[in-house]
């Protein structure tokens, strides 16, 4: 069995290392339109060989979409118009407009929408590192909808990458990974450039820059190329938890320049609640 993955950065090249440490297929066969991503793979040992989609399509059992979603919903209607009895895995951020673009395709059984919940800050083949998804959560989307043959075969992928299964339907899905990534991505740009404004006029700002910092802002070295789609297809969902983070950024300030500093202690206090959810 070959395994063609199509967007050979952070995602595409982990999946690609994982499987090949595991000998789960015979061969992983990548597909890039960067002419540079392709012989960085290739000289990463991320895939074994190079490919056309077109090609790809027609040698691998398995066809692993792990461009942006702008892509991935491009790409779909014609993968799925290529194949037989392939398999199509989607491992992209976000699901509703993608899965609503093929919900009436005669092969839809034949795909199956994942969203493996990992990543880093960088991009590129370079980033792609073995135990990426390991003790991670591969999220499924509408699995009902699959082929069960189709998505049995996506589980055993999702095994050899370590990963742990869950289930969620495209709204469900949109909207809380809108809470708990991309409202995070968003925070960091905004902090990194507000403190790049800063910068201009404070230049040694950054001598002062610890660990705190650091981790809060490391989200706004990813890729715009990725996270420009995102928001563009999770717009409605991005807008409404960047309205109620507004909303909690403006009590906050509310608090500071009314001096009122009992009343800013307990916000901090509740948002100690987190706690709960991370330990």
């Amino acid at each position: 069995m070959n395994i063609a993955i199509v967007g050979i950065g952070l995602i595409g090249g982990s999946a690609g290392i994982r499987l090949k440490q595991t000998k789960f297929c015979n061969k992983i066969i990548g597909v890039d339109k960067n002419e540079s991503n392709q012989k960085k793979a290739l000289e990463l040992g991320l895939v074994d060989e190079i490919a056309t989609l077109d090609e790809a399509i027609e040698n691998a059992k398995v066809i692993i979409l792990t461009v942006p979603v702008d892509a991935i919903m491009q790409l779909t209607p014609y993968i799925l118009d290529r194949i037989t009895d392939q398999v199509v895995i989607d491992m992209g951020s976000t699901k509703i407009n993608i899965l609503n673009k093929i919900v009436d395709h005669p092969k839809r059984g034949r795909y199956v929408a994942a969203h493996p919940m990992a990543g880093t800050e960088y991009s590129g083949p370079e980033a792609a590192i073995p135990n990426l998804f390991k003790n991670k959560n591969m999220v499924y989307v509408e699995a009902f909808k699959s082929d069960e043959d189709a998505f049995d075969l996506a589980d055993a992928i999702t095994d050899q990458l370590e990963m742990q299964s869950s289930f969620m339907n495209a709204e469900e899905h949109d909207m809380h990974t809108a809470y708990v990534s991309h409202i995070s991505h968003l925070t960091s740009f905004a902090l990194a450039l507000t403190v790049l404004e800063k910068e201009k006029s404070q230049g040694r700002i950054f001598e002062l820059a610890g660990s705190g910092f650091e981790s809060t802002v490391r989200l706004a070295k990813s890729s715009p190329d990725m996270w420009t789609p995102i928001f563009k297809q999770n717009r409605e969902n991005v807008l409404e938890v960047l309205a109620e983070h507004i909303k909690q950024l403006k009590k906050l300030h509310d608090k500071i320049e009314q001096e009122d500093y009992e009343g800013l202690y307990k916000l901090i206090k509740k948002s100690n609640k987190i706690k709960r959810i991370i330990k």
